[in-house]
């Protein structure tokens, strides 16, 4: 996914001191999943503790990567449980039949717009909205109202502002992408990316070279003051500003938004079975949500989970995200790219 790669190495050191930290448990899971997922090392181990399952992190790329190695490896899978299925990619995991249900403790403390599976192969874990940030100092020194909407991305006043990632090769530019065709009827997403790209639009492969590359906002001080980014880009910035600063240098366009669940489920042919479901409601337990905002950057399923006061004040949640149906996307997703892809880059 992204923004999480921000603290991902430190996370993935404490989590490996973790997985090898001596414990001898006579039980055991694997869980399979992105290489952005991270949880703090005395959550993990207390789960480990009480539990008495050892718990294994096996990271295999992005999640588009992780999927496809499920599918591939179906009924005989590398671990029991995968983390890391959103709505863009859930109708083709439940198409494939790779999960077996199960209803997790604490579901039903999960709000309800989450929950997109009543069938309980994937269970929602976390949530997050793609948005486009802004330079907030990039504008107010030359004056400028920073754009409003979709729509404004396309106004003169911002040629050559915008860099956007490659949805063929990025999760936040797939979800950005979505978010123009959401926005729109048929057709209009495609007429809206030919203007986007005479207006000078950048694409770029990933988050990384984006954000902190290109993005003037950033501690690369790119030219580019307007970025596909996360909503929670701007109290990441706050959190992890050195020397601390109490303001955050960057803000979101609300009404560019589109909103990813992540999602979890049990194998199936998972060798320990019994482990997966204990891991799953672990998942959605009050311990791990509250740890989900620090660790991964994303804001939590379980309702009324208490966020950090960076997050209620520089990422409170946006109120316009755009959303489509799993189904929808499924079906048009390889269509959608490479008609996305003729029009911006051939």
């Amino acid at each position: 996914m992204n923004l999480r790669m921000y603290i991902s190495t430190f996370a993935t050191a404490l989590l490996a001191m973790s997985c090898s930290n001596g414990m001898t448990n006579s039980k055991s899971v694997t869980l399979v999943t992105h290489d952005s997922f991270a949880i703090s090392a005395p959550v993990l181990k207390a789960f480990e503790r009480e539990s008495g399952i050892d718990v294994r992190v096996l990271k295999g790329g992005d999640a588009g990567e992780v999927l496809n190695q499920a599918i591939l490896t179906k009924g005989a899978p590398l671990g029991d449980v995968l983390f890391g299925v959103d709505n863009t990619f859930l109708a083709r995991a439940l198409d494939a039949n790779i999960f077996v249900p199960h209803k997790a403790l604490g579901l039903d403390d999960v709000s309800p717009a989450l929950r997109i599976d009543p069938t309980h192969h994937a269970t929602p874990i976390d949530w997050g909205d793609v948005c486009i940030n802004t330079d907030i100092t990039w504008f107010a020194k030359r004056g400028i109202d920073p754009p409003k909407n979709l729509a404004d991305l396309l106004d003169p006043r911002f040629r050559g502002l915008l860099v956007v990632e490659n949805p063929a090769t990025s999760s936040p530019g797939l979800a950005f992408l979505l978010a123009t065709i959401a926005s729109s009827d048929k057709h209009g997403w495609q007429n809206y990316w030919k203007r986007l790209r005479d207006n000078d639009v950048l694409v770029v492969d990933g988050w990384e070279q984006a954000y902190n590359t290109e993005f003037s906002g950033s501690a690369g001080k790119g030219s580019r003051p307007l970025v596909v980014s996360y909503a929670t880009s701007p109290a990441a910035e706050v959190m992890f500003a050195d020397p601390p600063i109490t303001v955050a240098p960057t803000g979101n366009i609300d009404t560019t938004c589109f909103r990813q669940i992540e999602m979890a489920g049990i194998l199936k042919g998972a060798k320990h079975p019994k482990e997966a479901r204990a891991l799953i409601d672990f998942l959605v337990s009050e311990q791990f949500q509250k740890d989900v905002p620090t660790s991964m950057f994303v804001y939590p399923a379980r309702s009324n989970t208490p966020l950090p006061e960076a997050f209620e004040q520089f990422a409170p949640p946006p109120t316009a995200s755009g959303s489509l149906p799993p189904s929808e996307i499924s079906a048009n997703r390889d269509e959608w790219i490479e008609r996305w892809t003729e029009i911006v880059l051939r």
